[in-house]
């Protein structure tokens, strides 16, 4: 009865909080012929604790990022948790911030707006701090743990739409030393209303291109595997609300899967390589489309195109190539 009283509670606070008027982000529109949006997605990118502050994965993935960038174009970069390993940071004025992202993407083509989700290390240490750092950089944006973000692909009608989601909150931590698996909210308060505000925003969205984003995979073949409390929680949703696509990081390296026609994307290859694949059966049969993880890529991350009709994933490694690419198509409305 507890549970009910708590769940009407805040399904109450709801209305207030959605009365809001939906906004939307400014892209740089000094391409006045452009008809799409591009941006990188990258996850566990987050360097080491001690000198020299990254790894050499996350050294040829940034240099890479910002060739992709320059070459295909990117708006912006969506940072995909695990931003500092490996117990993020412990304040604002951490000397993290500058010896493993602003003195590593250093390119030009990399001075765009960052979106950034805690991942399990960010958590391990001070996520406000991180938050707080949105005020402290021009390109580091990170306004609340989970939030939404909406964009006008340019020159046409049509629509993006993302939401940055906290697993950690929503799931639990998980203790890498152990079986990783995240044990449940350590709020189930805030773990729920993250729930109820996320179920809100999909049955509202009527964008064309509908993508959630978070740190820890729903479908993974890798060490991780398949977060059991993502396909109770977030897997339904994705399928009632015909999301384009789940994009993640958590396991080291770069899947693609397709499930019920969601595209699940993993990026979690931007400072360690993992080529593991245990939980190879634990996804649905023929829903892997793409998996490395191998240490000759040095590192990897994806390019993604959204056009008018069509959204492009391109997964890149960072020796320079292109290894996979798929297309999903807009959301159809009936």
């Amino acid at each position: 009865m507890m549970a009910f009283t708590l769940l009407s509670v805040l399904v109450a606070a709801l209305p207030v909080a959605s009365c809001y008027p939906t906004a939307f982000q400014n892209l740089d529109q000094s391409s006045k012929n452009r008809t799409s949006i591009r941006f990188l997605a990258i996850g566990d990118w987050g360097g080491l604790p001690y000198p020299p502050y990254i790894t050499a994965v996350q050294n040829t993935t940034a240099q890479e990022m910002g060739k992709v960038a320059e070459q295909m174009g990117a708006d912006f970069v969506l940072a995909l948790g695990d931003n500092f390993y490996y117990k993020g940071v412990n304040s604002v004025d951490s000397p993290r911030f500058k010896d493993t992202f602003e003195s590593v993407y250093t390119a030009k083509s990399l001075n765009i707006p960052w979106y950034v989700i805690a991942g399990n290390h960010d958590h391990a240490g001070n996520v406000k701090a991180q938050i707080q750092y949105s005020k402290m950089s021009d390109r580091w944006k990170f306004p609340s743990y989970y939030y939404e973000l909406n964009f006008h692909i340019p020159n046409t009608r049509k629509t993006l739409t993302i939401i940055m989601l906290d697993t950690v909150m929503l799931c639990g931590n998980s203790d890498d030393f152990e079986d990783e698996k995240p044990r449940g909210p350590a709020n189930e308060v805030e773990g729920n209303r993250q729930l109820i505000w996320l179920q809100e925003r999909l049955a509202r969205s009527k964008a064309d291109f509908l993508l959630v984003a978070g740190h820890y995979p729903v479908w993974s073949v890798s060490e991780h595997g398949p977060t059991h409390c993502l396909l109770q929680k977030l897997h339904p949703l994705l399928n009632k609300y015909k999301a384009t696509a789940y994009l993640c990081g958590h396991d080291h390296n770069l899947q693609y899967l397709e499930d019920s026609g969601v595209g699940y994307v993993v990026s979690g290859a931007g400072n360690f390589l993992d080529p593991d694949i245990r939980h190879w059966n634990h996804v649905p049969k023929g829903s892997l489309k793409f998996f490395t993880g191998q240490a000759s890529t040095l590192g990897g991350f994806v390019h993604a195109e959204v056009t008018k009709e069509e959204m492009i994933v391109t997964f890149l490694q960072a020796k320079g190539t292109s290894l996979y690419r798929t297309v999903l198509s807009r959301r159809q409305f009936e």
